[in-house]
């Protein structure tokens, strides 16, 4: 059996920032990340790769595992902010979480990262700030840097360079159980046990169902946590360009009147592409876009997700969100896409009805069909209502051949009680990143890695 000082669950960038911080300061310390997926280098989706037509249900995802985690492929947005992104802040004070993201980003730049950065604060966005304040809309403040896709990318692959010559890191190992024995921690894989002194999870979203039953194994306390749950607005890049331009990504907050549920943008991609996801078994939506000016797009895609925290007696979010994303992969074969006009007139997109669309479509396997028949009438009714307010203050957004893909979800997991130094009730076992329910977003994620070394630090 295999012993390490500490063990990380998890090769995204909390469980990446996290063996960094600790190998800087203890470079004798035995590290080990154990990663269900493959290395970076690695990594192929034959879909995107244009080897297959549709998802082919990889045994590992590699858009969504592998060193980097999902983040890797992602089109690196990294918001400077303890507005959105996560509960840090209920653990340590909103400064030190400040601190930790400059702290990263430091990092990131060292491994070739850019040092742009838009803001929210300058006079063109303080218009737009006050012109969604008019519309009952709510621009939330924060810096953030885009790095692209293509760029993301290759700073990861220079981190996993740099830590595969101080740590181990053992890919294409899923770790099925946690077991404490003798003031050790016991890691069983398919093909192995190991053991450490210290225990991360820092299992990302993709891991969070797994986590969430480790934790009721274990009888470590969970609270659930809230899902978000919508669809991806694509639209000509012009009509947000005024917004995009100056902020890169509006994070624009809304409550309904209809039904005062919270209505959200979110990872907004100017000059982007709309992907797809395996997320826990089914196929989602996202977006991204890339630095390089050769391969954006003309379109601008980004989320309107609807925001639930279930109550008494029902505690399954996940599995809800799951369900519904489910039926509608049975629906469209897939992800479905639906012009804005048809999904008023309560009828279905059909091949016809795309093909005279002045919207091209950025995901071609996506097929035409009806999101009525996928998502419940009170998500509908509240998309609707945020299309028509994005309209007032970007003219052109509730167009007829404005595009939405279905379904986006966001999975958090269920949050496991911690102390402030993310320590659950087993002494030296941690939790941090998405995985862990107190984060959602790169930045806060690696904060959280960080923050959780430093408390290991102050124990060795």
């Amino acid at each position: 059996m295999k012993h390490y000082d500490v063990g990380i669950i998890g090769g995204g960038i909390s469980g990446i920032m996290c063996a960094y911080e600790l190998i800087q300061h203890k470079p004798d310390l035995k590290i080990c990340i154990f990663e269900k997926g493959n290395s970076i280098l690695d990594r192929k989706c034959p879909l995107t790769e244009n080897k297959i037509s549709k998802c082919g249900n990889c045994p590992t995802c590699a858009i969504m595992e592998g060193f980097g985690g999902c983040g890797s492929f992602s089109d690196g947005k990294y918001n400077f902010t303890t507005e959105f992104g996560g509960w840090l802040n209920e653990y340590i004070s909103n400064n030190h979480v400040m601190d930790l993201i400059e702290y990263m980003d430091s990092i990131l730049v060292e491994f070739g990262a850019t040092t742009k950065r838009f803001s929210t604060q300058t006079p063109k966005a303080r218009e737009i700030g006050k012109l969604a304040l008019q519309n009952d809309l709510h621009l939330l403040q924060a810096e953030v840097k885009h790095l692209g896709t293509e760029n993301n990318l290759r700073i990861m692959t220079n981190i996993f360079h740099y830590l595969t010559n101080k740590i181990e890191i053992q890919h294409k190992t899923e770790i099925s159980d946690i077991s404490q024995l003798n003031n050790q921690y016991m890691l069983t894989s398919t093909v192995e046990e190991y053991s450490c002194d210290y225990l991360i999870c820092a299992v990302g979203r993709v891991g969070s169902e797994w986590f969430t039953s480790m934790c009721r194994k274990m009888h470590v306390p969970l609270t659930n946590n809230q899902i978000d749950l919508g669809v991806r607005v694509e639209l000509p890049y012009e009509i947000f360009s005024h917004i995009t331009d100056e902020v890169y990504e509006a994070k624009l907050h809304y409550h309904t009147k209809k039904y005062n549920d919270l209505v959200k943008t979110f990872c907004m991609n100017p000059k982007g592409h709309v992907v797809t996801e395996n997320t826990v078994g089914v196929l989602t939506v996202n977006g991204h876009s890339y630095s390089d000016e050769k391969l954006k797009s003309n379109n601008t895609n980004f989320a309107l997700l609807v925001s639930n925290k279930f109550t008494s007696p029902f505690n399954e979010p996940l599995k809800y969100g799951k369900y519904i994303a489910t039926l509608s992969n049975m629906l469209g074969d897939g992800v479905i896409v639906q012009r804005f006009g048809d999904l008023i007139k309560g009828r279905r997109t059909n091949e016809k009805r795309m093909s005279k669309s002045f919207t091209n479509p950025t995901l071609l396997s996506a097929n035409a069909g009806d999101l009525g028949l996928a998502l419940p009438k009170r998500h509908l009714d509240n998309i609707i209502e945020m299309i028509y307010k994005l309209d007032k203050i970007a003219p052109g957004t509730a167009n007829y051949d404005t595009l939405l893909y279905g379904v986006e979800v966001k999975f958090y997991s269920a949050r496991p009680q911690l102390n402030n130094f993310l320590e659950t009730k087993y002494p030296n076992f941690y939790a941090i990143g998405d995985g862990a329910g107190i984060t959602r977003s790169l930045s806060q994620a690696a904060a959280s890695g960080i923050y959780a070394a430093r408390n290991i630090l102050k124990k060795m």
